[in-house]
């Protein structure tokens, strides 16, 4: 294979000796593969355009024709695509991704589900032995994302009908997962590169799938490795174990479970949707979702959807965050001015901290990942959106100038009170346990997401409860875009780190909460 020419003039020039054209060799070759990633990465995102389109239109003609074999096939090779896509996108990304403590019994299980979604996995019988759960530091995402690499590689080592096990257990305080199968084993030639790119040992797979698991394993301090088959007290034994060891954890409460998504019934009135995508395949995949629902407008770019705008209002505007000219967040900022009230969801392939934080302090209602695993999913959504009024967000009153605090550090509590006193508002430090409002309504309300009675989605249920209508911001030990998104979805006005000091925390609650420094201490008396 010939040797690439930035790497070729390193090579020369360290063999020659000559320190000077290295560093100018190796300047050149850091140069060129971050170009070749970027133009990896976007040419990627463009493969996942017409794939959405592909994967939304099967699942719609299921619901039309039902569910038949044909469908399932061309539904498992879209997904395979993507899966692929996934896979090359993650080996070429060196940022890591945001953590937080996750229930790894729920990654299992999500990791199950998608597993036998695929038809190929009706060949195989999966168990799950998961005595009891554990939590771990990691990203929801990508441990979903390892244990169904680890289920796909194990089905496809079995070349009939098998078996596939996944056993999860403690070893030494450690957390530990198993992923076993009774294949025809892993050839030996393969097997000290089994976790390099394209190496396999299977006719089906590409060889990306362990290198994925290896990179992830490696993000989360765990050890993935080939072990002896005769660490599981199975009969027969396995012929391949693979397992993946994670550090002990620190005593950290274990994830609640989502709610179940309920799906209301479509609203009696017809609305109106405005569609806007620079794309004429997703135009048209909502055009057909929505259709019978409701009036659907669509429009190419923002210009195009501002003139929709002034002709009259819409119940709802979906848009894409990455359009030619106005982006998806200042089409937004636009269709606030035109109308105070626009409801907006933007969605985007290009996920980042900084859009959803921008999302969220712009009162946008949700934040959607291209491509979406079910387009019916997005339905429901839109559904939910469009059969409810528009939320009425409560002004504090003229001598309302109390903030509620939920906050069980006391440092953190201590550094709001300093916070919110060149405001004007008083910080009112409640215990965790408050669970009921109180008969006035605060100004505003700040709670923490780690807020020990009461964590995550839970916590943000409670200050929404005890604000009555007012605003409340959230304040996070680690600021994820999972946690902000968690944040926007709830109706939260701001997501700030827990760690920011008094001024810097003034400032910014200043700014959320339109609240400007008041030197007489008066604030919004």
């Amino acid at each position: 294979m010939d040797i690439p020419a930035p790497l070729a003039h390193l090579l020369q020039a360290v063999e020659a000796g000559d320190l000077t054209a290295a560093r100018t060799a190796a300047a050149e070759l850091k140069r060129t593969n971050a170009g070749t990633r970027q133009l990896a990465a976007e040419v990627l995102h463009e493969l996942r355009q017409p794939l959405l389109g592909v994967k939304a239109y099967t699942q719609l003609l299921s619901e039309e024709i039902g569910t038949r074999a044909t469908l399932r096939q061309m539904l498992a090779q879209v997904e395979r695509m993507e899966q692929i896509i996934s896979d090359f996108t993650r080996l070429a990304s060196e940022r890591p991704a945001p953590q937080q403590a996750v229930s790894m019994v729920a990654q299992v299980q999500a990791a199950a589900r998608a597993f036998s979604l695929n038809p190929d996995s009706a060949r195989v019988t999966l168990q799950v032995d998961a005595p009891e759960d554990f939590t771990v530091q990691g990203n929801s995402r990508l441990l979903e994302q390892l244990t169904l690499n680890l289920l796909n590689n194990a089905r496809d080592a079995v070349t009939g009908p098998g078996r596939v096990k996944v056993l999860l257990r403690r070893e030494g305080g450690c957390p530990v997962m198993y992923v076993a199968d009774w294949g025809p084993g892993i050839p030996e030639a393969v097997r000290t590169r089994l976790f390099e790119p394209y190496v396999t040992g299977s006719k089906r797979g590409t060889g990306l799938g362990l290198a994925v698991c290896k990179r992830i394993a490696q993000e989360h301090q765990a050890k993935l490795e080939l072990v002896s088959t005769s660490v599981l007290a199975e009969q027969p034994p396995p012929t391949t174990v693979f397992r993946v060891l994670f550090p002990a954890p620190e005593a950290v409460e274990a994830a609640s479970p989502a709610p179940e998504a309920s799906t209301p019934a479509p609203a009696a009135v017809r609305r109106r949707l405005l569609v806007v995508d620079d794309e004429e395949i997703i135009r048209s995949v909502f055009r057909d979702l929505m259709s019978k629902e409701c009036e659907v407008l669509l429009a190419a770019d923002a210009e195009e959807a501002l003139t929709h705008l002034r002709r009259g209002p819409v119940d709802l505007i979906i848009t894409d965050k990455n359009l030619p000219g106005l982006t998806g967040l200042e089409l937004a900022q636009e269709a606030r001015k035109l109308d105070a009230r626009s409801r907006v969801i933007l969605m985007t392939g290009y996920p980042s901290l900084v859009t959803t934080q921008q999302a969220l302090e712009l009162g946008l209602l949700d934040y959607l990942l291209k491509p979406f695993d079910d387009i019916r999913e997005v339905r429901v959504r839109l559904r939910e959106v469009l059969a409810g009024a528009p939320p009425v967000r409560r002004e504090p009153g003229q001598r309302s100038r109390r903030v509620d605090v939920l906050e069980d550090s006391p440092a953190s509590a201590r550094r709001l009170t300093e916070a919110l006193a060149p405001l004007g508002l008083e910080a009112r430090v409640l215990p965790g346990a408050t669970t009921e409002p109180g008969p006035d309504a605060p100004a505003a309300v700040v709670v923490s997401w780690d807020l020990a009675a009461a964590h995550g989605r839970q916590a943000l249920e409670l200050a929404r409860k005890l604000g009555q209508g007012a605003p409340f911001v959230v304040l996070a030990e680690y600021l994820s875009q999972e946690t902000v998104l968690e944040a926007l979805r709830a109706g939260a006005s701001g997501c700030l780190s827990r760690d920011l000091e008094a001024p810097e925390l003034s400032r910014e609650l200043s700014r959320i909460l339109g609240q400007a420094p008041s030197p007489s201490g008066r604030g919004l008396g």
